[in-house]
Order: C-alpha cells, then sequence, then structure tokens
C-alpha cells in the first residue's frame, strides 16, 4: 500500500487569517497612500504646518518633499488595489513601497516629525502583513 498525500483542505483558519492580513496590508496602504498625497499637497504648497528644523543634515526644499511624499502616496493607492485583488505584483511592490515610505518619512522627520512617526509605524504594520502571508500550496 502506497501513501498519498492529500492537499490540505480549502478554507482553513490559517488560510483565513492569511486572507484577512492581505486585506488589512491593502486598506493600511490605501490609508498611508492618501494621507500621504495630503501631506505631498500640503508641502507642495508650503502651508505653515511644517516645522523648519536649521541644519539638517538630509536637508531638501520642503516642496522637493511634497512631490516625493506626492508620488508615493499616489503610488501605494495604486498598488493597495492591486492587493485588494491579491495580484503577486502587488504583495511584492508593497513591501517595497512601504520600505520606500519608511525611508522617506525618517529622512522627512524634521519637518513633520510626529506624523513622520506614525506613517513609520502603519509601513512596518503593512511589511509585516505582507510578509507573514503563505502561498495556498504551503505547508507546514
Amino acid at each position: 500500500m502506497t501513501a498519498t498525500h492529500s492537499a490540505p483542505p480549502q478554507g482553513t483558519a490559517k488560510q483565513g487569517w492569511a486572507e484577512g492580513l492581505t486585506v488589512f496590508a491593502a486598506v493600511m496602504l490605501m490609508i498611508a497612500g492618501v494621507l500621504d498625497i495630503t501631506r505631498g499637497i500640503m508641502a507642495i504648497a508650503e502651508d505653515d504646518v511644517f516645522v523648519s528644523t536649521p541644519n539638517y543634515v538630509f536637508e531638501f526644499d520642503l516642496t522637493s518633499w511634497g512631490w516625493i511624499h506626492l508620488i508615493l502616496g499616489a503610488v501605494a493607492v495604486l498598488v493597495s488595489l492591486g492587493l485588494f485583488s491579491e495580484a503577486t505584483w502587488a504583495r511584492v511592490s508593497g513591501v517595497v513601497l512601504a520600505a520606500l515610505v519608511i525611508i522617506a518619512n525618517f529622512l522627512s522627520m524634521p519637518y513633520y516629525p510626529v506624523w513622520s512617526i506614525v506613517l513609520i509605524a502603519m509601513s512596518a504594520l503593512i511589511i509585516w502583513a505582507l510578509c507573514v502571508h503563505r502561498s495556498p500550496g504551503y505547508r507546514d
């Protein structure tokens, strides 16, 4: 008699958990993207909500930071839409994009410190949620 391996049952609790994390990451990435877009627009308009820090090592013009955040935010919204369809390209792009958002917020921290820390934490959660998902054929 030969041993046969059967496929894991569909709809397991682990699969539901993983799908829930993907939706969580998609929603969080969309929120982070929209917030980054608004931050970019504020910086491009040179709004007075930003702190002016003298002698910062990574000092860029506030308008430059605005365009960086606006572009990252727009791409984040597009990638989040791909995550809702559970596309592999969107999962990989989401991790890379969230890492770029962390870097951009770290470098622009002197201009809007508290909000930078909030977006860094949100992006770290997005990376975690996208990285813990396992493909349906994965076995423990």
